[in-house]
């Protein structure tokens, strides 16, 4: 089975400068990162607050993880292309930015990159972590781990999880987009629970499908409960088909933790080798 990615978005036009930057948010208030028409969303506040600080219509804001909604991240990579002389004002660009924006959002850095780099088709890899906890409601984690109502088994899900590493298909674990590839080169999915008990699943992949990371951990969870097994899921995944009963992990639970990139000069091979047309027969 051949899917195509989605179409690169252009390098930096002449006579501007494209920034590379990091940011952070608490994802509980914003309807996922993508601009919708009368949602709060990570996108639009982010562009409106440049382009208010620029005094310019609209400036364009790509990122490297279009998180859903109530997702968190500490590491979001975005780009974004601004005029020669906005540019000089760097040192001051963060700070200005940052002292219009709402409490739950923050620009970390901020760095004139290339004119090629893009946040999202440049990526080596994302990283997500989830966090799990069990037993009596906790005040302080409500808006940052999913509660479980039932014992986990976390060797139990951690063997399974094993089992989805390496290219495949995932169309079991998303909600399809036309037009948009479910192969993926999953690297990581490790299941460990701390001595208080709180339960951390680190995911890795050269990227996610819409709505992947939590299906991927709603299918194990499910294993975690004793609902299904091991073989279950392998065979869960080769059929490719998302099923009713099998439930996505709620999203408060997830944050986006590391986007890796190669280095400056190897952007352009990398782009061009993440919009090949890629075969879950193929090699990892």
């Amino acid at each position: 089975m051949v899917l195509s990615n989605e179409p690169l978005v252009a390098n930096a036009a002449q006579g501007l400068i494209r920034i590379r930057g990091k940011i952070s948010y608490d994802g509980k208030d914003f309807s996922g990162w993508g601009m919708q028409p009368d949602r709060r969303t990570v996108q639009g506040v982010l562009e409106d607050a440049i382009s208010t600080l620029l005094r310019i219509d609209r400036v364009i804001i790509q990122c490297a993880g279009r998180t859903d909604a109530g997702v968190h991240a500490t590491a979001q990579v975005i780009h974004f292309d601004i005029s020669e002389t906005a540019a000089m004002e760097m040192k001051d660009l963060t700070y200005k930015i940052n002292a219009i924006l709402p409490e739950d959002i923050a620009i970390q850095e901020l760095e004139v990159t290339t004119p090629d780099f893009d946040a999202r088709f440049a990526a080596l890899s994302r990283s997500y972590e989830y966090l799990i906890y069990q037993g009596q409601r906790n005040p302080f984690l409500r808006d940052r781990a999913h509660r479980s109502y039932l014992p986990l088994d976390v060797p139990a899900m951690n063997d399974a999880s094993q089992s989805l590493i390496g290219l495949h298909d995932f169309s079991a674990f998303c909600k399809k987009r036309e037009g948009a590839t479910t192969i993926r080169t999953l690297m990581k999915f490790d299941w460990t629970e701390s001595d208080d008990g709180l339960i951390k699943v680190e995911l890795q992949a050269d990227a996610f499908c819409y709505s992947m990371v939590r299906g991927l951990i709603g299918a194990v969870l499910a294993i975690g409960e004793g609902k299904f097994d091991k073989a279950w899921l392998e065979n869960y995944l080769a059929g490719r088909e998302r099923e009713a009963h099998v439930y996505a992990a709620p999203a408060l639970g997830l944050t986006l933790v590391d986007v890796k990139y190669p280095e400056p000069g190897e952007y352009a091979k990398r782009i061009a080798e993440t919009l090949q047309v890629r075969d879950s027969d193929g090699p990892s």
